[in-house]
């Protein structure tokens, strides 16, 4: 018996693409010293120092480690979703990788969700293991399955606004730029943008301008969800903002080359 094969060719099926493009992504990033350094040492470090070193930061009430956490969740996803991404693509762009890329099979809205899937692969692994220390320094969390469920709806909101924000960036200004502004940025907004210190512990005049930060949003609707409280809505609300916002003018100004 004779068996006939039949040529079939085209491209993979794009969810094929996105799932492989993610996977590549994820990998690179957690093979970049630095990157890996901003996603996952700073964070721990952050965390673990804070919660030893009692008095040196004022954290309110309640307990250290209950206060503490919900910002170091949302400093990972500031690290992983704003700060590697600029980086990245950056000099990608610089290189000429984004422009070869263009010209594979790989649709360029592919190119960006495999960069939104790496992302979320990386999150998921470190605030994982960031959760698994804090429960090993006395972390609490109340809400059960309900708080679980407004995490990862945070997590998605917060990540789509800054990986909007990173491509804003990295698609506009030249590598060398993106890496100075983007570790400023990083750095501003983790000392000033409610991240790790509850917006109640700053001057009340600056308060109302760190609300509307997708930082203060996200910390904040954290620290929320993860004492027991319901989501709030208006923490959802400025975080989809900033991705609308961040997405439409990364759009209309991301230059490939």
């Amino acid at each position: 018996m004779t068996l006939v094969f039949t040529p079939r060719p085209g491209s993979a099926p794009l969810t094929s693409m996105v799932a492989a493009q993610a996977r590549m992504e994820a990998r690179l990033l957690l093979r970049n010293g630095e990157q890996l350094l901003l996603a996952l040492v700073i964070p721990v470090l952050v965390l673990v120092g804070l919660q030893q070193a009692d008095g040196l930061l004022d954290l309110g009430p309640g307990r250290r480690i209950d206060v503490l956490t919900p910002g170091v969740l949302a400093l990972v996803v500031l690290s992983t979703g704003f700060t590697s991404v600029a980086i990245s693509t950056g000099f990608e762009r610089r290189h000429g990788l984004l422009k070869r890329l263009g010209a594979t099979p790989l649709p360029r809205s592919a190119l960006l969700a495999g960069k939104v899937g790496a992302v979320l692969i990386v999150e998921a692994f470190q605030l994982t293991l960031i959760s698994a220390i804090a429960l090993g320094l006395g972390w609490q969390p109340r809400g059960g399955v309900q708080a679980l469920l407004s995490v990862v709806g945070l997590v998605l909101a917060g990540t789509a606004a800054f990986v909007g924000l990173a491509l804003l960036m990295a698609g506009t200004l030249r590598a060398d730029t993106t890496l100075a502004a983007a570790n400023l940025v990083y750095l501003l907004l983790l000392a000033g943008g409610g991240v790790i210190v509850p917006f109640d512990r700053y001057p009340a005049s600056v308060q109302p301008v760190m609300e509307l930060l997708p930082t203060g949003a996200l910390a904040e609707g954290l620290r929320d969800v993860l004492d027991g409280a319901a989501v709030g809505l208006g923490h959802v609300a400025i975080l989809l903002a900033w991705t609308v916002v961040a997405a439409t003018l990364a759009a209309r100004t991301f230059r490939w080359e």
